[in-house]
């Protein structure tokens, strides 16, 4: 007799397949570091208003900047969300879990891409989260309520636990973004069972070190992944988009909760990035979200794979 998982995951296979054109993938990139295979899988995108990052920006320097990189100031921003899955030995590991159904339309696509992809969400053996922000970890649970990757283990930042499941955090983290702490804590209440909380420097998995970079959210996660010689780091959002948190890491940007720390995360890391030409896997970035950075002037850029 099957069970309410089954027949969700029945129906979700049944959409991606008439939805999907044959012979698409939704693996929007792959790269092989050393004994581990690592592929971004699509959740969709987001579409947000226009000055969400841009708010806090100085105008007039952003207007040049925005001329210079044929980027249309009006348009709505709509970034594509890339989930991290890596294989290594028998483990099954994926960054964050996408948006899910209740957050837009626009996104929580992750199981269709996984059924296109051929990856089934009972194979999942680690769930690592860089941070608990709904495009990340609202696609944690199911229609059902219940664990969508009922195999796994779950994983957060212990700073990062603490900051969403303070019972004062959704009084206290502003209006615009109360549900974001509701939902949170929420779905990190559900997992308990199979949660496993860790600090900043420590290797999570083989291979797999932890780095706290801070500011988007104040618990937020990067992770070095590295195999022998050969090395990457998952970003989720400490660097946010391609154009301005390259060109300029240093301006506040309306997306983060502390944008002054932020920012400082972000001028530490591309420095330490394009410096070690270290591949970045970003969960917001374009075509599939791995590149590099590259130096250009006093500030950097990104290199699309």
């Amino acid at each position: 007799m099957p069970n309410r998982r089954d027949f969700l995951l029945s129906a979700a296979a049944a959409t991606a397949t008439a939805s999907v054109l044959p012979g698409s993938a939704w693996s929007a990139d792959t790269l092989d570091l050393g004994d581990m295979s690592i592929a971004t899988l699509s959740d969709g995108n987001l579409t947000l208003p226009a000055d969400f990052i841009t708010a806090p920006m100085p105008k007039k320097e952003l207007a040049a900047l925005q001329a210079a990189r044929g980027v249309d100031k009006s348009a709505a921003y709509t970034p594509p969300c890339n989930v991290t899955l890596m294989r290594q030995g028998d483990n099954v590991v994926m960054f964050d879990t996408g948006a899910g159904p209740a957050f837009q339309d626009s996104a929580g696509k992750l199981v269709e891409a996984m059924d296109t992809a051929g990856i089934d969400v009972g194979d999942v053996t680690h769930v690592v989260f860089t941070h608990a922000h709904p495009d990340h970890i609202w696609g944690l649970l199911d229609d059902f309520d219940e664990p969508l990757f009922y195999n796994a283990q779950h994983m957060i930042g212990r700073a990062e636990f603490d900051y969403w499941m303070d019972p004062n955090t959704v009084s206290s983290i502003g209006q615009a973004r109360a549900s974001f702490a509701v939902g949170a804590q929420r779905r990190l209440e559900i997992v308990a069972d199979t949660q496993v909380l860790f600090e900043d420097g420590e290797e999570v998995l083989p291979g797999v070190a932890a780095r706290l970079t801070p500011g988007h959210t104040p618990g937020h996660m990067a992770f070095e992944l590295r195999s022998g010689s050969q090395s990457a780091m998952v970003l989720g959002d400490c660097i946010g988009n391609d154009f301005v948190a390259f060109a300029r890491p240093d301006w506040a940007s309306g997306s983060d909760q502390d944008p002054e720390s932020a920012a400082k995360t972000r001028v530490m890391l591309l420095d330490q990035l394009a410096s070690e030409q270290m591949q970045i896997i970003g969960y917001h970035l374009p075509g599939g979200g791995i590149g590099r950075a590259e130096r250009d002037g006093s500030y950097y850029r990104y290199v699309a794979a």
